[in-house]
Protein backbone atom coordinates (compact mmCIF):
# COMPACT_ATOMS: atom_id res chain seq x y z
CA UNK A 1 0.00 0.00 0.00
CA UNK A 2 1.45 3.08 -0.81
CA UNK A 3 0.45 6.90 0.60
CA UNK A 4 0.32 9.93 -1.09
CA UNK A 5 -0.26 13.58 0.58
CA UNK A 6 -3.25 16.23 -0.40
CA UNK A 7 -2.60 19.37 0.93
CA UNK A 8 -5.53 21.64 1.25
CA UNK A 9 -5.84 25.28 3.61
CA UNK A 10 -5.94 22.68 6.44
CA UNK A 11 -2.90 21.57 5.63
CA UNK A 12 -0.78 18.09 4.51
CA UNK A 13 -2.77 15.53 4.95
CA UNK A 14 -2.40 11.31 3.99
CA UNK A 15 -4.42 9.25 2.31
CA UNK A 16 -3.86 5.61 1.32
CA UNK A 17 -3.95 4.45 -2.59
CA UNK A 18 -7.16 2.33 -1.90
CA UNK A 19 -11.15 3.01 -3.27
CA UNK A 20 -13.92 1.63 -1.05
CA UNK A 21 -16.94 1.01 -2.64
CA UNK A 22 -19.82 1.07 -0.06
CA UNK A 23 -22.58 -1.03 -0.98
CA UNK A 24 -20.40 -3.69 -3.20
CA UNK A 25 -22.65 -6.18 -2.99
CA UNK A 26 -25.41 -4.25 -5.13
CA UNK A 27 -26.12 -4.20 -8.52
CA UNK A 28 -24.35 -1.04 -9.47
CA UNK A 29 -21.58 -1.98 -6.56
CA UNK A 30 -20.66 -4.94 -8.31
CA UNK A 31 -20.33 -3.07 -11.40
CA UNK A 32 -18.11 -0.59 -10.05
CA UNK A 33 -16.18 -2.96 -7.92
CA UNK A 34 -15.39 -4.64 -11.66
CA UNK A 35 -14.91 -1.86 -13.55
CA UNK A 36 -12.55 -0.40 -10.86
CA UNK A 37 -10.50 -3.59 -10.49
CA UNK A 38 -10.20 -3.80 -14.31
CA UNK A 39 -8.73 -0.87 -14.30
CA UNK A 40 -5.64 -1.90 -11.98
CA UNK A 41 -7.32 0.39 -8.60
CA UNK A 42 -7.50 -0.85 -5.13
CA UNK A 43 -10.27 -1.60 -4.66
CA UNK A 44 -11.92 -2.55 -1.24
CA UNK A 45 -15.49 -4.09 -0.55
CA UNK A 46 -17.71 -2.09 2.17
CA UNK A 47 -20.86 -3.74 3.24
CA UNK A 48 -22.84 -5.62 5.93
CA UNK A 49 -22.03 -9.06 5.58
CA UNK A 50 -18.50 -10.35 4.97
CA UNK A 51 -19.64 -13.41 3.59
CA UNK A 52 -21.49 -11.70 0.88
CA UNK A 53 -18.50 -8.86 0.51
CA UNK A 54 -16.19 -11.52 -0.39
CA UNK A 55 -18.57 -13.31 -2.66
CA UNK A 56 -18.87 -9.88 -4.94
CA UNK A 57 -15.42 -9.16 -4.59
CA UNK A 58 -14.73 -12.70 -6.61
CA UNK A 59 -17.11 -12.08 -8.98
CA UNK A 60 -15.82 -8.93 -9.38
CA UNK A 61 -12.06 -10.09 -9.92
CA UNK A 62 -10.57 -9.37 -6.76
CA UNK A 63 -7.96 -12.15 -5.57
CA UNK A 64 -9.32 -14.34 -2.78
CA UNK A 65 -7.18 -12.30 -0.25
CA UNK A 66 -8.15 -8.70 -1.18
CA UNK A 67 -9.28 -6.85 2.00
CA UNK A 68 -12.85 -6.01 3.04
CA UNK A 69 -14.53 -4.09 5.26
CA UNK A 70 -17.75 -4.71 7.15
CA UNK A 71 -19.63 -1.59 9.14
CA UNK A 72 -23.96 -2.04 9.13
CA UNK A 73 -24.33 1.74 8.93
CA UNK A 74 -23.30 5.36 7.49
CA UNK A 75 -21.86 6.27 10.88
CA UNK A 76 -19.73 3.00 11.66
CA UNK A 77 -18.45 3.46 7.93
CA UNK A 78 -17.43 6.92 8.56
CA UNK A 79 -15.20 5.83 11.70
CA UNK A 80 -13.43 3.03 9.48
CA UNK A 81 -12.89 6.28 6.77
CA UNK A 82 -11.28 8.11 9.58
CA UNK A 83 -9.15 5.63 10.90
CA UNK A 84 -8.09 4.06 7.63
CA UNK A 85 -7.86 7.35 5.12
CA UNK A 86 -8.98 5.92 1.87
CA UNK A 87 -8.07 7.93 -1.19
CA UNK A 88 -11.51 7.58 -2.76
CA UNK A 89 -15.05 6.70 -1.48
CA UNK A 90 -17.82 5.93 -3.96
CA UNK A 91 -21.42 5.43 -2.01
CA UNK A 92 -23.72 3.09 -3.35
CA UNK A 93 -25.82 2.25 -0.51
CA UNK A 94 -28.89 5.04 -1.31
CA UNK A 95 -30.80 6.86 1.27
CA UNK A 96 -28.47 9.17 -0.08
CA UNK A 97 -29.72 12.19 1.42
CA UNK A 98 -29.16 10.48 5.08
CA UNK A 99 -25.89 8.73 4.32
CA UNK A 100 -24.15 11.23 1.51
CA UNK A 101 -23.09 13.92 4.23
CA UNK A 102 -21.91 11.81 6.56
CA UNK A 103 -19.89 10.10 4.25
CA UNK A 104 -18.79 12.76 2.52
CA UNK A 105 -17.11 14.71 6.14
CA UNK A 106 -15.59 11.56 7.08
CA UNK A 107 -13.70 11.52 3.40
CA UNK A 108 -12.26 15.45 4.44
CA UNK A 109 -9.72 16.60 4.74
CA UNK A 110 -7.59 15.08 1.77
CA UNK A 111 -10.11 11.97 0.44
CA UNK A 112 -12.87 12.15 -2.04
CA UNK A 113 -15.96 10.65 -1.85
CA UNK A 114 -18.44 9.77 -5.23
CA UNK A 115 -22.07 9.14 -5.70
CA UNK A 116 -24.91 8.43 -7.45
CA UNK A 117 -27.84 10.41 -5.61
CA UNK A 118 -30.34 11.44 -8.37
CA UNK A 119 -32.89 12.98 -5.65
CA UNK A 120 -32.87 16.90 -4.74
CA UNK A 121 -32.83 16.70 -1.32
CA UNK A 122 -29.31 14.08 -1.64
CA UNK A 123 -27.83 16.65 -4.51
CA UNK A 124 -28.72 20.17 -2.52
CA UNK A 125 -27.57 18.35 0.57
CA UNK A 126 -24.02 17.56 -0.87
CA UNK A 127 -23.48 20.62 -3.05
CA UNK A 128 -23.71 22.25 -0.15
CA UNK A 129 -20.73 21.10 1.40
CA UNK A 130 -18.90 22.89 -1.62
CA UNK A 131 -16.86 25.48 0.76
CA UNK A 132 -15.82 23.16 3.61
CA UNK A 133 -14.74 20.75 0.83
CA UNK A 134 -12.87 23.16 -0.83
CA UNK A 135 -11.10 23.96 2.80
CA UNK A 136 -9.99 20.53 3.04
CA UNK A 137 -8.63 20.12 -0.43
CA UNK A 138 -11.54 17.11 -1.16
CA UNK A 139 -13.51 16.57 -3.98
CA UNK A 140 -17.07 15.08 -3.57
CA UNK A 141 -19.03 14.87 -7.06
CA UNK A 142 -23.31 13.61 -6.43
CA UNK A 143 -25.26 12.25 -9.03
CA UNK A 144 -22.78 10.27 -10.79
CA UNK A 145 -25.14 8.07 -13.02
CA UNK A 146 -27.36 8.41 -15.60
CA UNK A 147 -29.96 11.01 -14.55
CA UNK A 148 -27.95 13.86 -13.71
CA UNK A 149 -25.00 13.41 -16.14
CA UNK A 150 -27.03 12.35 -19.16
CA UNK A 151 -28.90 15.75 -18.60
CA UNK A 152 -26.55 17.81 -17.55
CA UNK A 153 -24.04 17.13 -20.29
CA UNK A 154 -26.82 18.02 -22.90
CA UNK A 155 -27.24 21.03 -21.16
CA UNK A 156 -24.04 21.95 -20.61
CA UNK A 157 -23.34 21.13 -24.84
CA UNK A 158 -25.81 23.26 -26.18
CA UNK A 159 -24.91 26.50 -23.66
CA UNK A 160 -21.71 25.79 -24.45
CA UNK A 161 -20.17 29.31 -25.54
CA UNK A 162 -23.42 31.04 -25.03
CA UNK A 163 -24.58 33.71 -22.56
CA UNK A 164 -26.98 32.15 -20.03
CA UNK A 165 -30.55 30.73 -21.18
CA UNK A 166 -33.88 31.96 -20.22
CA UNK A 167 -35.65 28.81 -19.58
CA UNK A 168 -33.88 25.11 -19.76
CA UNK A 169 -36.27 21.77 -19.94
CA UNK A 170 -34.64 18.47 -19.17
CA UNK A 171 -35.91 15.08 -19.95
CA UNK A 172 -34.17 11.62 -18.43
CA UNK A 173 -36.00 8.66 -19.52
CA UNK A 174 -33.48 5.63 -18.60
CA UNK A 175 -34.29 1.86 -19.62
CA UNK A 176 -33.42 -0.51 -17.16
CA UNK A 177 -33.36 -4.27 -17.18
CA UNK A 178 -34.44 -5.47 -13.88
CA UNK A 179 -32.85 -8.52 -12.19
CA UNK A 180 -35.29 -10.89 -10.08
CA UNK A 181 -35.02 -10.43 -6.12
CA UNK A 182 -35.75 -8.21 -3.40
CA UNK A 183 -36.76 -4.56 -4.13
CA UNK A 184 -34.65 -3.11 -0.94
CA UNK A 185 -34.70 -0.99 1.60
CA UNK A 186 -32.42 1.59 0.05
CA UNK A 187 -34.41 1.93 -3.23
CA UNK A 188 -37.72 1.70 -1.61
CA UNK A 189 -36.74 5.04 0.66
CA UNK A 190 -35.90 6.68 -2.31
CA UNK A 191 -38.95 6.10 -4.27
CA UNK A 192 -40.39 6.89 -1.15
CA UNK A 193 -39.11 10.00 -0.52
CA UNK A 194 -39.94 10.93 -4.15
CA UNK A 195 -43.44 10.95 -2.95
CA UNK A 196 -43.14 12.94 -0.36
CA UNK A 197 -41.08 15.80 -1.72
CA UNK A 198 -43.50 16.24 -4.58
CA UNK A 199 -42.68 18.35 -7.36
CA UNK A 200 -40.11 21.37 -7.96
CA UNK A 201 -39.47 24.02 -10.69
CA UNK A 202 -36.93 26.92 -10.74
CA UNK A 203 -38.94 30.22 -11.74
CA UNK A 204 -37.04 33.25 -11.92
CA UNK A 205 -34.38 31.97 -10.26
CA UNK A 206 -35.98 30.55 -7.08
CA UNK A 207 -36.98 26.28 -6.15
CA UNK A 208 -40.66 26.49 -6.25
CA UNK A 209 -43.25 23.78 -5.26
CA UNK A 210 -44.93 22.62 -7.93
CA UNK A 211 -47.14 19.48 -8.65
CA UNK A 212 -45.75 15.85 -8.71
CA UNK A 213 -45.92 14.52 -12.17
CA UNK A 214 -46.95 18.03 -13.75
CA UNK A 215 -46.33 18.89 -17.66
CA UNK A 216 -46.99 14.63 -19.08
CA UNK A 217 -45.24 14.76 -22.02
CA UNK A 218 -44.51 11.88 -24.76
CA UNK A 219 -41.04 11.99 -26.11
CA UNK A 220 -40.19 10.90 -29.67
CA UNK A 221 -36.37 9.39 -29.42
CA UNK A 222 -33.80 10.27 -31.96
CA UNK A 223 -33.95 6.00 -32.75
CA UNK A 224 -37.84 6.04 -33.55
CA UNK A 225 -39.14 5.03 -29.94
CA UNK A 226 -41.10 6.88 -27.96
CA UNK A 227 -41.80 6.92 -23.55
CA UNK A 228 -43.84 9.35 -21.54
CA UNK A 229 -42.03 11.36 -19.11
CA UNK A 230 -43.80 13.83 -15.72
CA UNK A 231 -42.45 16.60 -13.47
CA UNK A 232 -40.59 15.52 -10.90
CA UNK A 233 -38.18 16.89 -7.52
CA UNK A 234 -34.60 15.68 -8.92
CA UNK A 235 -31.11 16.01 -8.91
CA UNK A 236 -31.39 16.57 -13.08
CA UNK A 237 -33.17 19.92 -11.99
CA UNK A 238 -30.40 21.30 -9.64
CA UNK A 239 -27.69 20.36 -11.90
CA UNK A 240 -29.49 22.13 -15.18
CA UNK A 241 -30.03 24.94 -13.28
CA UNK A 242 -26.24 25.01 -12.13
CA UNK A 243 -25.03 24.55 -15.27
CA UNK A 244 -27.42 26.71 -17.14
CA UNK A 245 -27.97 29.65 -14.93
CA UNK A 246 -31.15 29.79 -16.88
CA UNK A 247 -34.31 31.25 -14.26
CA UNK A 248 -36.59 29.02 -15.46
CA UNK A 249 -35.95 25.16 -15.64
CA UNK A 250 -38.52 22.68 -15.26
CA UNK A 251 -37.36 18.25 -15.27
CA UNK A 252 -39.39 15.27 -16.16
CA UNK A 253 -38.11 11.53 -15.21
CA UNK A 254 -39.73 8.68 -17.04
CA UNK A 255 -39.98 7.15 -13.46
CA UNK A 256 -43.15 9.14 -13.02
CA UNK A 257 -46.44 7.61 -13.90
CA UNK A 258 -48.31 10.00 -16.39
CA UNK A 259 -51.82 7.88 -16.14
CA UNK A 260 -54.12 10.69 -14.98
CA UNK A 261 -55.84 8.56 -12.53
CA UNK A 262 -52.39 7.82 -10.65
CA UNK A 263 -51.12 11.46 -11.08
CA UNK A 264 -54.42 12.67 -9.16
CA UNK A 265 -53.46 10.86 -6.18
CA UNK A 266 -49.55 11.33 -6.30
CA UNK A 267 -50.39 14.84 -4.20
CA UNK A 268 -52.46 12.67 -1.43
CA UNK A 269 -50.71 9.24 -1.13
CA UNK A 270 -47.11 11.44 -0.73
CA UNK A 271 -49.26 13.49 2.11
CA UNK A 272 -50.24 10.29 3.34
CA UNK A 273 -46.20 9.14 3.23
CA UNK A 274 -44.95 12.19 5.05
CA UNK A 275 -46.41 10.54 8.02
CA UNK A 276 -43.39 8.86 9.62
CA UNK A 277 -45.18 6.14 10.91
CA UNK A 278 -46.79 5.11 7.34
CA UNK A 279 -43.30 6.07 5.93
CA UNK A 280 -41.32 3.47 7.89
CA UNK A 281 -44.33 0.64 6.86
CA UNK A 282 -44.00 1.38 3.24
CA UNK A 283 -40.58 1.41 3.35
CA UNK A 284 -40.45 -1.74 4.75
CA UNK A 285 -43.63 -3.79 2.47
CA UNK A 286 -41.62 -1.86 -0.49
CA UNK A 287 -38.41 -3.15 0.38
CA UNK A 288 -39.20 -6.56 0.97
CA UNK A 289 -41.29 -6.88 -2.47
CA UNK A 290 -39.72 -9.43 -4.47
CA UNK A 291 -40.01 -8.22 -7.75
CA UNK A 292 -39.44 -10.31 -11.23
CA UNK A 293 -36.40 -10.31 -13.71
CA UNK A 294 -37.38 -8.19 -17.44
CA UNK A 295 -35.54 -6.82 -20.05
CA UNK A 296 -35.11 -3.13 -20.53
CA UNK A 297 -38.05 -2.09 -22.40
CA UNK A 298 -36.13 -0.28 -25.01
CA UNK A 299 -33.05 -0.27 -26.71
CA UNK A 300 -31.72 3.19 -25.18
CA UNK A 301 -31.65 4.84 -22.74
CA UNK A 302 -31.99 9.11 -23.21
CA UNK A 303 -30.80 12.31 -21.85
CA UNK A 304 -32.73 15.19 -23.29
CA UNK A 305 -32.50 19.10 -22.81
CA UNK A 306 -34.48 22.11 -24.79
CA UNK A 307 -32.72 25.35 -24.38
CA UNK A 308 -34.10 28.78 -25.15
CA UNK A 309 -32.57 32.47 -24.98
CA UNK A 310 -35.02 35.15 -24.46
CA UNK A 311 -33.75 36.15 -28.49
CA UNK A 312 -36.01 33.05 -29.24
CA UNK A 313 -33.14 30.91 -30.35
CA UNK A 314 -34.04 27.49 -29.77
CA UNK A 315 -31.49 24.31 -29.28
CA UNK A 316 -32.73 21.03 -28.42
CA UNK A 317 -30.26 17.83 -27.52
CA UNK A 318 -29.93 14.13 -26.88
CA UNK A 319 -27.54 11.91 -24.91
CA UNK A 320 -28.09 8.18 -25.68
CA UNK A 321 -27.18 5.24 -23.39
CA UNK A 322 -27.38 1.18 -23.07
CA UNK A 323 -29.07 0.35 -19.85
CA UNK A 324 -29.75 3.01 -17.39
CA UNK A 325 -27.57 0.99 -14.52
CA UNK A 326 -25.24 -0.13 -17.17
CA UNK A 327 -24.28 3.80 -18.20
CA UNK A 328 -24.49 4.46 -14.52
CA UNK A 329 -21.82 2.00 -13.50
CA UNK A 330 -19.29 3.51 -15.86
CA UNK A 331 -19.78 7.12 -15.03
CA UNK A 332 -19.35 5.99 -11.28
CA UNK A 333 -16.16 4.41 -12.10
CA UNK A 334 -14.90 6.87 -14.21
CA UNK A 335 -15.05 9.60 -12.31
CA UNK A 336 -13.77 7.60 -9.31
CA UNK A 337 -10.68 6.56 -11.70
CA UNK A 338 -10.18 10.26 -12.66
CA UNK A 339 -10.22 10.94 -8.50
CA UNK A 340 -8.12 8.39 -7.60
CA UNK A 341 -5.26 8.99 -10.36
CA UNK A 342 -5.14 13.16 -9.17
CA UNK A 343 -8.01 14.66 -11.34
CA UNK A 344 -10.81 17.49 -10.43
CA UNK A 345 -10.39 19.94 -8.40
CA UNK A 346 -11.32 20.53 -4.34
CA UNK A 347 -15.41 21.45 -3.92
CA UNK A 348 -18.55 19.83 -4.17
CA UNK A 349 -19.93 19.41 -7.75
CA UNK A 350 -22.45 17.38 -9.83
CA UNK A 351 -20.57 14.80 -12.57
CA UNK A 352 -20.16 17.56 -15.63
CA UNK A 353 -19.29 20.87 -13.36
CA UNK A 354 -16.81 18.63 -11.82
CA UNK A 355 -15.07 17.13 -15.01
CA UNK A 356 -16.81 18.23 -18.10
CA UNK A 357 -19.34 17.45 -20.58
CA UNK A 358 -17.19 14.85 -22.26
CA UNK A 359 -17.42 12.61 -19.26
CA UNK A 360 -20.58 11.42 -20.60
CA UNK A 361 -18.54 10.13 -23.67
CA UNK A 362 -16.30 8.68 -21.61
CA UNK A 363 -18.41 6.18 -19.91
CA UNK A 364 -20.17 5.24 -23.25
CA UNK A 365 -22.50 7.64 -24.10
CA UNK A 366 -23.32 9.68 -27.72
CA UNK A 367 -24.64 13.31 -27.95
CA UNK A 368 -27.31 13.87 -30.61
CA UNK A 369 -26.92 17.45 -30.94
CA UNK A 370 -29.04 19.57 -32.89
Amino acid sequence: MTETSETGETGEVRTNDEVWVVGATGRVGRGVTARLAARGLTVVPVGRSRERLVAAGAEAGLPGDAKVVVADSAERIAEEIVRERPRVVVNTMGAFAATAPVIARACMPGGHYVDLASDLVAVEGLLALHDEAVRAGSTLVTGAGFGVLATEAVVAKLCEGRPAPQQVLVDAVGSVAVEAGVLGAALAASMVDVLTAGGRRYENGRLVTSRLGADPRRLAFPDGESAKSAGVASGELVAAHAVSGAPFVTATSGLVPTAPLIRALLPLLGRLLSVPALRRLAVDRLGRARIKAAPRPRKHSWGHAVVEWADGTRHEGWLRAGDGMDFTADVTATVTELLARGVGRPGSWTPAAALGADLATSAGGAFVLD
